[in-house]
This record gives C-alpha cells, structure tokens and sequence, in this order.
C-alpha cells in the first residue's frame, strides 16, 4: 500500500515554479512587474537566446534591503500584502510571494541592488533554490537581476521550450503590452545585442502605438474616454478599416495591469459587430480603472484573469459606449488604385516683398529674378488689389458625403455592372454597393420598428404549411416570442406540423417557407443576447434588392437619400462597407497625369 509521505523543499518549489514559470517570457514578466512595483521609471530588459541563457533586468527603483535579500526568495514572503483583507484592496502588480522562489527553484540567478539609505549595494548569487553567496559591492540605487541557464536543473521543462527566435517573439509581445501598460515608464528591450523596442516614458499613448504599430494604425484611431459608475475607461479604438483576422491587437488594462477578459473581448466585438464582417477583429487599447473591491484579481497563478461583481452592467456599457464612438464618424474607406507618393519638390526660397517698392528696389529685384543661377533668391511682386474689384468665392466646410447638407453635391454618374453606383463629390468619386445599401436600409428601418413596437405583418394565404423535426420544433418553441416580435404569425397545426399566417411586410412574396426554416436552423449557433439584432439582420439580407437588378437614377437617388439618415450607414448588418471611395490624384496618378 503507497505510503503518505512529505516534499521535499527542493520539490516544492520546482513544483511551485512549473505554476508560475511556464516560459522565459514568465520570468520577464514577474521581474518588470517588480520592477514597476518598486516605483521605477526606468526599466531596460536584455534577452538571449530567447531568455534561456541570459535575462537582465535593470531598474532605478527602490532596491532591496541586504538583511531583507534571503527572505525575498522564499515563498509567499512579500512586501505588498500583509493580511486576507489587504487582497480586497491590492494595486501592486505582484503579490503572492512566488514569484523569485520560482525563478530560483530553475535558474541560476545573480541579483545586484542598493537602497538609498545603503552607503553600498549588494550582490546576491542563487542556483536551484540553494544560497551561494551574498556580498556587497559598489553599485548604483535600483535593481539588477541576472537570470541565466533557465530550466537548468530541470531538463523536461527545458525540452518544451519552442525555438530561441519564438522565445525571444514571446518574450517581444510581453514588453509591448509593458510599454502599453505603463506609458510613464521608460522602457528598453534588448534581443540578442539590438535594440527592438524603446519608450520615452512621456506618457503620451498615441506615441506608444506609432512607434509599436505604425503609421498606418495610428492614422485610423479613434480615442475613448468615458466615466460612469461603475468604471472609468480611456484609449484608443482602431476604425474597421484597420482590423485583423485575430485578437491580437485587442488589448486591455485594469488599473495598470495586462489583463485577458472574455467580458471585455465580447462587449467590444458586440459593439463593432455591425461594422465588420465575420471573422474580423476590432483595434483596441483600452484602459480601465475599477474599484478593486468590485475585483478577483486571486483567480489564475499569472493574475491575467479576473472576476467581476458586475459583469451584465459592465458589458452593457462598454458596448454603447464604443458603439456610439463608432456611430458619428465618418468610415468611408477609401481605396487607393496605386500606392500614393507625394511628388518631390526641389526646396527653394520664396520671399514675398511689401509694397509698395521704392523704384531702386524694383529694378533690383527685377535683375534677380532674371538670373539664372539657381541660388538666387525667389521673389514674388504683387500689385496691390484695386478696391473697386471685389472677388466672390463660394466656400463649403470639409463636408461629409453622407452629410444632408452635401446631399445637393451629390452627382449620380450612373451604375456599372448592374450593382453598383457612381456618385462624383467633393474632389471624390464614391462607390456604392446597392445590395449592401439597402440591406442596411431595411435593417435601421426594422430596428426602429422594434424599438417602438410597430412591426408590420402581411397575411399569408393560404398559410405555409411546415412539418418540423423533434429539433426544430423544439426551437420554434424556445424562439416563438421573438418570431412574433418580428411580425411572424405561427400556431400549432396538429401533430409535428405548423401554420405560418402571417410574415413580416418587408418579407412578403419571398419564398417563405424555406427563408423560416434556414432561420429557424440557424437560431441554435446564436447567443441569447443577440438573437433578435441577428435575425433582423438576416431578414433584411433575404430582402434587400440584390446585385444584378438595374435601379433607375429615381430610385438610387431615394436609396442614397435614405442611407443619410442612417446612424450607422457605413456598413451592412454583416459588417460588408457599404461605400467606398477613391480620390481625383488616385485616377490621375493611374492615367500618369501626375507623375
């Protein structure tokens, strides 16, 4: 029969260790955290071989004490809590205790530090939980950790370890979020000798994201800043242009801290769910600050997950909140034929004289700008106005196309290809697709149809007739009360069969029967909350007038007008842009008008 028998010390913390160290990219991260904790403004982080030879962390915070070094590497000591209760109230990045015990139970670590008050710092060498030295030596005030050979004494860990260059990737993507996290913080990342990320510490976010993204990302953000009562939010959301085919530019901070929430990730989606298609994920960079007695931070050994008291309030309204950001601007991609390059103008000197001009003057001026040489100064001569003449210019604003106030601009070209509609305005030519247009159309008007109860329905005659499985009458069921919200009429016909009298009026003469059932297949891969939206949108698709049908300049005319009024109309329900656009010097440069 096995025996019970206790650990080992050496056992335990290697154990410890596998919950906290997962990777080389854990080790970065306990140690900046710390760092950070420490009240430094100034953090460099050098990598090789993708951490598992060498980690330095270098800060200028507080230090540590010498006599306070050994008990700093044993677990569950810490600074930053003392008692059960202070775990309602923690605002450090760390706190469990586990975090150096873990990285020295599979590590060879050499830490240098000094405190203000020391006259000198200290060095302090441990290799697989066991003390090898302590010792002091001259050093600057702040940190110094040198993590090498991890996973040394622990070779299956080590095994699983992906490439050097993948290491070094996810060690790179941790500091970007560092640097998002903590723009008052003046970090350097350094991967093999070079230099790969570097931050001024100024505070300014919009400066991170260039220097993290690019130009093209920074160009297409839209900044958020919202207060109320159950958190504080501010950042930047990217324009739907700008999205991706995965999460990885969703990033999110409570209270300065990286943090992964299904909550979070929902409700942003939930709130660009009209503006993007399937399958494309927004931009964002979003800070939260919350209560930390509405937080479980004690919920997973990295602390990335939280729990919230009030999940339904939060997710509510973070989604109007980015929805109604999203709403009143302007979206319009514009597709450009070439990639835009701004002509090179030689520099040169202009300087424009006051008149009036003393006669020498003149005459000088007129020899100067007769020479030919190339580093003669340029001189404008203007007469002044005559005041009988009196120029009139009409001047609009930098107008929006979907503006009403623009709509008397509009020039309706014509269609091509039986779809799609020219519209010249403003130095631009606009591309609309009619379906998409209309579908969305239709979705705002059944939206506001259900917002004040008036939905229209249109008897069926005879009725449609449908025989359902065990499944889909179980949906039908489960769904009835929203079918009938949108206009249907359904009763039960006997046995597994049932009557449909009556369908939405924007439905009628479709083909009913089988357009119920494709929703009614459909309603299970749909969640509670968006059931409804879901469905309208879907309905409104099987309406719209679809590509290939030729609509008269009358009618186009109406469909644009109606697309003004509209409080999303850039895209369709499923997220396709419903105009695009492209500019005079686009054409130009294709034609090589403009060189």
């Amino acid at each position: 029969m096995p025996q019970i028998a206790l650990l080992n010390q050496e056992t335990i913390d290697k154990i410890a260790a596998g919950e906290v160290i997962e990777r080389p990219s854990s080790v970065v991260k306990e140690l900046v955290e710390n760092s950070i904790d420490a009240g430094a403004n100034a953090v460099t982080v050098e990598v090789r071989d993708g951490g598992v030879s060498l980690i330095r962390i270098t800060d200028n915070g507080c230090g540590i004490e010498q006599k306070q070094i050994p008990l700093a590497f044993m677990r569950h000591s810490t600074s930053k809590i003392h008692s059960v209760e202070d775990l309602l109230t923690v605002k450090s990045l760390g706190f469990r205790g586990e975090a150096l015990s873990s990285i020295a139970a599979v590590a060879q670590v050499e830490l240098i530090t000094k405190t203000p008050g020391e006259f000198c710092g200290t060095r302090y060498v441990i290799e697989g939980s066991k003390e090898i030295s302590i010792e002091e030596i001259g050093a600057p005030e702040g940190t110094t950790f040198l993590v090498r050979n991890l996973f040394f004494n622990t070779p299956a860990r080590k095994k699983f370890l992906k490439s050097a260059q993948t290491e070094g990737g996810y060690i790179q993507d941790l500091m970007q979020r560092m640097i998002l996290s903590h723009p008052d913080v003046s970090f350097k990342f350094i991967l093999n000798g070079q230099v790969r990320l570097q931050s001024s510490g100024n505070s300014k976010i919009k400066d991170i994201i260039y220097h993290i993204y690019g130009r093209d990302i920074t160009g297409a953000l839209l900044e958020l800043e919202h207060e109320n009562e159950f958190f504080s939010v501010r950042g930047y959301i990217g324009k739907p242009q700008i999205a991706r085919g995965n999460r990885s530019f969703e990033t999110y901070f409570i209270n300065g801290r990286y943090i992964k929430s299904s909550l979070f990730t929902n409700a942003v989606e939930e709130a660009y769910k009209s503006f993007l298609m399937q399958r494309q994920y927004p931009f964002a960079v979003l800070y939260f600050s919350i209560s930390s007695a509405l937080l479980d931070i004690n919920v997973h050994p990295t602390k990335m997950e939280l729990r919230f008291s009030n999940q339904q309030q939060i997710y509510e309204t973070l989604v109007r909140i980015i929805h109604d950001r999203l709403t009143h601007i302007e979206l319009i991609p514009q597709v450009p034929i070439v990639e835009e390059k701004k002509p090179k103008v030689p520099p040169q000197i202009k300087r424009v004289m006051p008149e009036p001009f003393e006669s020498k003057r003149l005459e000088q001026v007129k020899k100067e700008i007769q020479k030919d040489s190339p580093y003669a100064p340029k001189y404008e001569y203007r007469q002044p106005a005559k005041p009988s003449v009196i120029q009139e210019t009409t001047v609009y604003e930098q107008a929006s196309f979907l503006d009403k106030k623009s709509a008397a601009r509009h020039k309706i070209i014509g269609q091509v290809f039986d779809t799609y509609w020219l519209v010249e305005f403003d130095g631009k030519l606009y591309i609309i697709d009619q379906h998409a247009a209309h579908e969305k159309v239709l979705y705002e008007r059944l939206m506001k149809q259900l917002q004040k109860k008036e939905h229209t329905s249109q008897r069926v005659s005879p009725p449609v007739i449908l025989t359902l499985s065990a499944s889909e009458e179980e949906s039908l069921k489960k769904y009835l009360p929203e079918f009938e919200q949108i206009g249907y009429e359904i009763e039960h016909f006997g046995g597994n069969e049932y009557a449909i009298r009556a369908v939405p009026g924007n439905m009628f003469r479709l083909d009913e029967k089988e357009l119920f059932i494709q929703m009614l297949d459909s309603m299970e891969s749909i969640s509670e909350n968006h059931l409804v939206l879901e469905k309208i949108a879907s309905m409104s698709c099987k309406a719209a007038v679809k590509g290939k049908n030729r609509l008269s300049f009358e009618e186009a005319s109406r469909l644009i007008d109606e697309l003004l009024s509209l409080q999303n109309p850039y895209n369709c329900p499923h997220g396709r842009p419903t105009i695009i656009s492209m500019t005079k010097y686009e054409l130009e440069k294709k034609f090589k008008r403009i060189v």
